[in-house]
C-alpha cells in the first residue's frame, strides 16, 4: 500500500494566510540568487504531510533562500523549508511556514500566492567560496547554514520541485485550509553545487515538529529570473490522493 500522511493541517491553519480569490497575474523577479539545502529528512514523514500527499522515497527537507535584488515593492529575501512529497505522481514541496525580511513582499506573498510567511530577519550572502544564510525570529536563530566548496554548473542540472503552501480560502462563502500549488518558472544564467551545511534547524519555528535535517544530499545556487504563476491547481489536504487535485478554471484567450 502507498504511503500517505497522517497530519490535520487544520490545527495550524489559523495563522496561514486567507484569499478570497484565486485570481493572479504573474510577476518576474529578475536577477535573483536563490539557494537550495538538500537534506534527507529524519522524523516521523508521515505525521508531517496530510492525508492527500504521498512521503517521498527517502523523505526530503528542502531549505530555500531567495535574494530577490529588486522588484515592485523593493529588494526582499525569502527563507522556506518544506517537506518532500508527491501530489499523486508529481514531487512537490509541502510548504506550512517560511519567512521574509520585507513587509511589502510579505504581503503581496501571502494575498496573491498564499505563501505561509512570516515577517523576520533574513539573512543571505554568496560569497565565492560559501554561500551562508540565517534566519532569526524575536532575537533567536531558527535556520544557519550554508553550501560550501561551490563547483559551476549548467542550468539544466539544476531542477525546483513546486510548492504546495498551506493557505485558508474562502469560497462560496465558506473557508477551508486547502494547498496552493505554486509553480515558478526559471530562466538560469548562473549556477553552481556543492555540498550543503545546516548548523541550526529549529524545527517547531517552521512548523515542523520532530522533523530533522539527517543525511546532506547536496546544495545549488543559482542566479535566475523567476517567475511566480498564475495559480493552477489546488490540493484538499483532508482527501484522499487520487481525489485531492483540484484543477482551477483559466482565463480563456480573447
Amino acid at each position: 500500500m502507498p504511503l500517505t500522511g497522517t497530519r490535520d493541517l487544520t490545527a495550524i491553519a489559523g495563522s496561514a494566510p486567507l484569499l478570497t480569490s484565486l485570481d493572479t497575474d504573474p510577476w518576474e523577479l529578475k536577477g535573483a540568487q536563490h539557494l537550495q539545502l538538500h537534506y534527507e529528512l529524519g522524523g516521523d514523514r508521515q505525521a508531517l504531510l496530510p492525508p492527500a500527499l504521498h512521503p517521498s522515497i527517502p523523505p526530503t527537507l528542502l531549505v530555500n533562500v531567495t535574494h530577490v535584488p529588486d522588484s515592485e515593492v523593493g529588494a526582499f529575501n525569502l527563507a522556506t523549508v518544506r517537506v518532500g512529497c508527491r501530489a499523486g505522481a508529481r514531487p512537490r514541496g509541502l510548504l506550512v511556514r517560511g519567512y521574509c525580511d520585507s513587509a511589502a513582499a510579505t504581503s503581496v506573498l501571502r494575498e496573491r500566492w498564499g505563501y505561509p510567511i512570516d515577517l523576520a530577519d533574513v539573512w543571505f550572502k554568496p560569497g565565492y567560496a560559501r554561500a551562508a544564510t540565517s534566519v532569526t525570529v524575536d532575537g533567536e536563530v531558527v535556520l544557519e547554514g550554508e553550501l560550501v566548496d561551490p563547483q559551476p554548473i549548467t542550468g539544466a542540472d539544476v531542477q525546483y520541485m513546486a510548492s504546495l503552501n498551506l493557505a485558508r480560502v474562502s469560497r462560496d462563502g465558506e473557508e477551508k485550509a486547502l494547498l496552493l500549488q505554486v509553480d515558478p518558472d526559471f530562466t538560469f544564467e548562473r549556477a553552481q553545487r556543492g555540498r550543503p551545511r545546516l548548523k541550526v534547524f529549529d524545527a517547531e519555528a517552521w512548523n515542523l515538529p520532530g522533523a530533522s535535517a539527517a543525511h546532506p544530499i547536496s546544495a545549488s545556487l543559482t542566479t535566475v529570473d523567476i517567475t511566480l504563476p498564475s495559480l493552477r491547481y489546488l490540493v484538499h489536504p483532508e482527501r484522499d490522493p487520487l481525489g485531492a487535485v483540484e484543477r482551477l478554471p483559466q482565463p480563456q484567450p480573447a
